[in-house]
């Protein structure tokens, strides 16, 4: 069979420009497969429960008359199925020994509610045994009707996933075997490792929306050494398979999957991508109005302060580089004479940041007084509530950076421009100016990314107070 071949062409672009983000892939389809595998299980389910009224032995109970406590039965089972990942493609759907642990488990629940909510008058034992008995047999068998039908539509070339092979030469031909066994894949094309590569990046998953591939299978090979183009499959909304792996190194959020006998590394994309962006928008909003309505005398008294000590304005702005690259001027109260930013050539060559990509000086000749103290306790950083309203920043991410540093990036580095810069982070709280390796920061801010939540934030600004206080590595 000829496979389709990608043709690399020169696409300039980088990480920055991401063009924003997508709906998985083939999500109606797996919401179909859920919902026709929840249908037969409740169909199974209910008539398990029928025949073990009728057969079973008789007696006055509210829960073989009343249909709404049948509804309850059916919610119970099926969310035990769901809970235990009984939904789940691939080999999750054919786990029967897991399906009868779920419907059994289901059943002493069941019991325990029964009990308290009337505790004389639930099933006789027959009917309760009946009834657990029939509802493994028919559920599973009503699994294994489906797998059957689904095998031979797949014979007959339905009900399959597209998907891209990105792997090299040699391991090629394996590859497409190991795909082709599993008989639920189309294989759409075939690009070596090169087309993951920076210049290329942008073409490549441009190639891939374009031709609908829902998930792709990548060879560990192929990006063992590029981890940081996951975050561009979870934006184009494709799920990434890496196959096959004997590497302990794993990406967070990836799960083991077996693909015939071989163990694979899954990393699936969210339903939509963008979902966790609003969660955390939301949360800085309401977090930066109510910090700013409680500062108001702090932000007045700084002010004053800063007119007295030095002439020139109270606030500072300056470009810096946000999401996706673009540039916006973020806030700060002025903590340096008028002309620092023309002073700094001049001290490029004491720069104490040992691999030159930011720009960091202990004893800056350039800052004020009264700059010092507020540096000290980060009170300088405190307008930056206002780029949090407007949306260029967040309370908590990477710190945005200079063009200046930006342009001495190496390619891995832009993962961080992938996500709002904050006003504190992981690189703040860990030691702040006393890391002098910018390799460092740029892995606490990956870190951050990968494995972001909520509660990591709130933990986050919690610590970022003890630091400030404790006057941790600031300067």
């Amino acid at each position: 069979m000829a496979y389709k071949p990608l043709t690399v062409i020169d696409f300039k672009s980088d990480l920055r420009s991401a063009k924003g983000t997508s709906i998985q892939k083939g999500l109606v389809v797996k919401l179909l497969r859920v919902i026709a595998l929840m249908l037969l299980d409740g169909l199974s389910l209910s008539l398990a429960w029928k025949l073990a009224i009728s057969y079973g032995t008789p007696i006055d109970s509210p829960w073989t008359e009343e249909s709404s406590l049948l509804l309850v039965t059916l919610s119970v089972e099926l969310s035990i199925i769901a809970i235990t990942g009984l939904y789940k493609a691939g080999q999750s759907r054919r786990n029967y020994a897991g399906l009868i642990k779920a419907v059994s488990l289901s059943a002493v629940l069941l019991l325990f509610i029964a009990f308290l909510y009337e505790p004389n008058r639930y099933l006789s034992r027959s009917t309760f045994l009946l009834s657990w008995l029939l509802s493994c047999t028919f559920v599973c068998t009503a699994r294994f009707l489906f797998d059957i039908t689904t095998k031979l539509a797949r014979k007959k070339g339905a009900v399959r996933y597209p998907i891209f092979l990105i792997t090299d030469a040699e391991e090629q031909e394996n590859h497409i075997r190991l795909i082709k066994d599993e008989n639920c894949y189309t294989i759409l094309g075939i690009a070596n490792s090169s087309c993951l590569d920076f210049e290329n990046r942008e073409a490549t998953f441009k190639y891939l929306r374009d031709l609908g591939a829902v998930e792709a299978f990548v060879s560990w090979g192929a990006i063992k050494n590029r981890l940081y183009v996951c975050w561009n499959f979870h934006t184009a909304g494709i799920t990434l398979r890496m196959l096959p792996t004997n590497s302990e190194l794993r990406h967070p959020k990836s799960v083991f999957w077996l693909i015939g006998d071989v163990p694979c590394l899954t990393i699936p994309a969210p339903i939509i991508v963008g979902s966790d962006f609003w969660v955390k928008r939301c949360f800085d909003l309401c977090c930066s109005v109510i910090l700013l309505f409680l500062f108001t005398p702090i932000y007045l008294l700084i002010a004053l302060l800063i007119k007295i000590d030095s002439p020139g304005p109270i606030f500072f702005r300056q470009n810096r580089i946000g999401l996706h690259g673009k540039d916006f001027k973020i806030w700060k109260f002025r903590t340096m004479v008028t002309n620092a930013e023309k002073m700094q050539a001049s001290l490029e060559s004491k720069n104490e940041i040992k691999d030159g990509v930011i720009f960091k000086l202990k004893d800056d000749p350039r800052i004020t007084k009264i700059g010092k103290l507020l540096r000290r306790y980060s009170l300088d950083e405190l307008p930056q509530l206002f780029n949090v309203i407007l949306g260029e920043m967040s309370l908590v991410g990477p710190r945005p950076l200079p063009k200046r540093d930006v342009e001495r990036f190496k390619t891995k580095h832009f993962i961080r421009q992938e996500v709002l810069p904050g006003i504190t982070g992981l690189w703040q709280v860990s030691g702040r100016s006393n890391i002098d390796n910018f390799e460092d920061a740029v892995q606490l801010d990956i870190n951050y990314i990968e494995n972001w939540s909520l509660w990591l934030d709130m933990k986050i600004l919690l610590q970022t107070v003890g630091v400030v206080f404790q006057k941790t590595g600031a300067y």
